[in-house]
């Protein structure tokens, strides 16, 4: 167990820091560490800055963090933890923190919560098409009716394909139990079936997976061996009026490929994050009528980032306590999902 408080310092840009911080959790904070003065800052390299860094034993980073290279962890020369208050560490971190073996943990579980949640209303509405009707509806009444060229507008017993079994994924498997009657395929190279099976999906492979799929949904992670992951290819073998649901990265799908079988009428897709982010004006997802795209809102945002800080502060609280802690990022999960 630590024997004294360790001295800590929050690194986020200043909307984090306000998003993340009310007077009662900079409190609880406060109780779990030692805060110096500055209590927070948002780089690494002024002369504050870096005295404060050469005190810190663990940095509670979030959105807006400098990244950790040598140099800066050359300055850090007491720094044995690094708390992440937000989701992806990939900005963050290093092969240097690994090297060095500093503690590194993510709120990426946390985050996962409004992603999963976000991702299960895209499939409702997938099902029912609501957001491509909805353009319609703006354009000519339609009125009350069966549209044509949208498929068969239902949740029931959808078949509903799920790639990546990742902490989101997983999530969105276990959700979609609120359906009646769901298929939920799964595919990850990487996956254990009984855990898939627990959660209340098939583990089956890409290209099974997808001729099935009428709502196919992303959940892998960035990764040179997943970039357009869902290429031509792969979306020719979805079935006619399918709709491809992406909450992940953008870079998974071939961007172009996607908007010429949406242009076509034969795919729907709802992005809510696109390679490259944000579109060009241009880009052709922004004019086709079968594309819905919001600006990477699935995440934490407002309220929602205080369950990080939270999370955050129950692992800083764990670690304070010598207790094993619970979303710990090691350097071999690093190099797979984190």
């Amino acid at each position: 167990m630590i024997t004294k408080p360790p001295t800590a310092l929050i690194v986020m840009d200043r909307d984090s820091f306000g998003a993340h911080f009310d007077q009662a959790r900079l409190d609880r904070l406060a109780g779990l560490v030692t805060l110096g003065d500055p209590v927070w800052i948002d780089e690494l390299d002024s002369p504050t800055a870096r005295t404060r860094l050469a005190t810190a034993e663990l940095l509670f980073t979030s959105w807006g963090a400098p990244r950790l290279t040598q140099e800066r962890l050359d300055a850090a020369e007491r720094l044995q933890a690094v708390f992440h208050g937000a989701g992806s560490v990939r900005p963050l971190v290093d092969d240097e923190v690994w090297n060095r073996r500093i503690i590194v943990t993510s709120a990426a579980d946390a985050n996962a919560v409004p992603v999963a949640e976000y991702t299960l209303a895209a499939i409702i509405f997938a099902g029912k098409k609501a957001p491509f009707l909805a353009v319609d509806e703006r354009t000519a009444y339609q009125g009350w009716g069966h549209p044509r060229g949208y498929g068969d507008l239902s949740n029931f017993r959808r078949t509903i394909g799920i790639v990546g079994f990742s902490r989101t994924g997983r999530r969105v498997v276990e959700l979609l139990r609120a359906l009646d009657e769901p298929t939920v395929l799964v595919a990850d190279p990487y996956a254990d079936p009984a855990a898939v099976a627990a959660a209340g999906g098939k583990l089956v492979e890409l290209d099974e997976l997808l001729p099935r799929a009428e709502v196919l949904s992303l959940h892998a992670p960035a990764l040179p061996s997943t970039h357009h992951l869902i290429g031509a290819a792969e979306l020719a073998l979805l079935p006619d009026h399918a709709t491809v649901v992406n909450t992940a990265r953008g870079s998974l799908i071939d961007s172009d490929a996607l908007a010429r079988e949406c242009r076509s009428g034969r795919l729907f897709a709802i992005l809510d994050v696109t390679d490259p982010e944000p579109l060009p004006g241009d880009s052709p997802l922004r004019s086709v009528p079968n594309v819905m795209v919001t600006p990477h809102i699935a995440g934490s945002l407002g309220t929602e980032i205080r369950r990080l800080t939270d999370h955050t502060l129950d692992e800083i609280a764990r670690w304070v306590a010598d207790e094993p802690l619970r979303t710990r990022i090691t350097a071999e999960g690093f190099a797979l999902n984190a």
